[in-house]
């Protein structure tokens, strides 16, 4: 159905339009007439038409006027001008308003029809894509959700290096940091311990659309799945550091948005908030959040308000010290060094008189990559490693060699993890392929190759992409070929033991395989 609306002053002119286009779509069009300006107005707004014939010469307001005032409302409506004046000027102001196309009367039926048929097709096409939009935006009412999931457990687990940038491209996050809320929920409240988390969770289901729905209206957000009886909240922020009156409003938006979900949801809800942490910290974040609630039985309680949290005395620069830990774990040599070098510059510039001091804080950074790097798997731990760290620091003959000391350490530590990881990387790849090069003929997968090398086949399967550049089964694939080349090349063999030899048990798949890789099918490649 197209709703057509008609606009002329004269009644000859309306009466021989609307039986035109009557007696050619008959039901297929829904006509209304008017004969003023004003009418053409008040009809785009009541009637809304698809396809509109607008006179230019009306009483009142203009057709030019008119369509000046629909289109500040509506800019889809296909428009047709019909005018007795042949003027340039007017042809220029309706192009200008997005008229579809301008007619000179008199009009003949055919041009009538022909314009109407155009019309119709613009409007189908707009219904097309409306439909399609609207069929995008449901599908990503349920895509997204998804992705946001993904992206809390990614910055959640230990590697947040993983898929990491893909999320955030996925998601239009630009923003370097992140505060942490963890949202607790429970049939009610003892103590700071909500009840029936089990129960409450299964039901979590349920209300989780409304819960998403209520976070949104107080933050820009990304909103994990329901774990247990909690759900994560992680809010991007740009800068590294919130001003006092920027935490009181995030507290203050975390207070009214429970009142919110214990109002529409039945059941009670807690809050606790993280600081702010880079995205690659936002674990941490997230345990500060935990902490947060066990600590405390508030409603809502942001880390810095417990009693048990403590700040570095005076500007220490966190920052730059979670900087140096986060460029040693990822073996960043340059930028570990650059960040020892700008927090020994710190200690020398705020307390040159504190040596003892310096030494202290400096063997703790060494010790603490150290650490860090061990439990990251990046450094293999001896208990005599250490012995001689103390003596050479206290031996250093000013500040510009225990800076240098300081240095080195950071660059050998960086070089020894980025080694370890690079020679046992090398070496569990080099283990899949011996097996797959000695196994090729086999039934073999990516899961019992992972569980020879004792790693997830979602990790293995990364790790051989990055250090081969091939997938596993493509890897799997090209051994096998090889092998079919070989055999191929000898008469004694016949394409089906080829095939059976190479590891394939289906003649017509190896066939199409071969194909594939070599352009030939088996026999042609044996007749060459």
């Amino acid at each position: 159905m197209y709703r057509i609306l008609l606009a002329d002053d004269e009644g000859i002119m309306l009466n021989s339009l609307k039986h035109i286009i009557e007696s050619n779509f008959g039901s297929e069009c829904e006509i209304v007439c008017v004969k003023t300006g004003r009418g053409v107005i008040e009809q785009a707004e009541s009637f809304r038409p698809d396809i509109a014939f607008v006179d230019i010469q009306m009483p009142g307001l203009n057709g030019i006027q008119a369509i000046k005032e629909i289109r500040q409302t509506n800019k889809t409506m296909m428009i047709i001008i019909i005018s007795a004046y042949d003027k340039f000027g007017y042809a220029q102001e309706a192009l200008n308003l997005g008229v579809m196309d301008y007619l000179t009367k008199p009009v003949n039926k055919k041009v009538i029809l022909d314009v109407c048929m155009k019309a119709m097709h613009k409007v189908d096409d707009i219904r097309q894509k409306r439909s399609d939009d609207l069929k995008i935006k449901e599908k990503l009412e349920i895509v997204v959700p998804m992705i946001e999931s993904g992206f809390i457990y990614n910055i959640l687990q230990d590697d947040t290096e993983i898929y990491q940038e893909r999320y955030k491209e996925m998601l239009n996050i630009t923003e370097q940091y992140c505060t942490v809320i963890v949202l607790e929920f429970g049939d009610s409240e003892e103590k700071g311990i909500m009840t029936n988390a089990v129960g409450v969770s299964v039901k979590a289901s349920r209300f989780y659309p409304k819960l998403r729905e209520t976070v949104r209206d107080y933050f820009e957000c990304i909103i994990g799945s329901v774990m247990g009886n909690r759900v994560v909240i992680c809010i991007p922020v740009e800068s590294e550091t919130l001003k006092y009156e920027e935490r009181v409003e995030i507290i203050t938006r975390t207070r009214n948005m429970v009142h919110k979900l214990e109002s529409r949801i039945d059941s009670r809800f807690r809050a606790g908030i993280g600081t702010v942490k880079p995205l690659e910290e936002a674990r941490e974040s997230y345990n500060e959040a935990l902490t947060a609630l066990r600590e405390s039985d508030s409603h809502v309680v942001h880390f810095r308000d417990l009693p048990s949290y403590k700040e570095y005395e005076g500007e220490y620069p966190v920052n730059l010290e979670n900087k140096y830990y986060q460029y040693g774990i990822k073996a960043d040599t340059e930028g570990a060094v650059r960040c020892a070098g700008e927090l020994f510059d710190w200690m020398l510039k705020n307390y040159p008189d504190s040596r003892e001091d310096i030494e202290i804080k400096v063997l703790e950074l060494v010790m603490q990559l150290e650490y860090r790097g061990f439990q990251k798997g990046g450094m293999k731990y001896g208990f005599h490693y250490r012995h001689n760290y103390m003596k050479e620091v206290q031996e250093a003959a000013g500040y510009e060699e225990i800076r240098r000391w300081f240095q080195e350490k950071t660059r050998q530590m960086c070089e020894s993890m980025g080694s370890l990881r690079a020679k046992e990387s090398e070496s569990l790849v080099s283990k899949v392929k011996n097996y797959i090069d000695e196994n090729y003929q086999k039934e073999i997968t990516l899961d019992e190759a992972a569980r020879m090398v004792d790693v997830s086949p979602y990790y293995l399967s990364r790790l051989f992409k990055q250090e081969t550049g091939k997938t596993f089964i493509e890897y799997l694939t090209s051994a096998r070929m090889k092998q079919a080349r070989l055999l191929l090349s000898d008469p004694k063999y016949s394409i089906k033991e080829v095939c059976i030899l190479s590891g394939y048990s289906d003649p017509n798949y190896f066939s199409r395989i071969f194909k594939k890789y070599e352009g030939v099918t088996p026999s042609e490649y044996r007749e060459r």
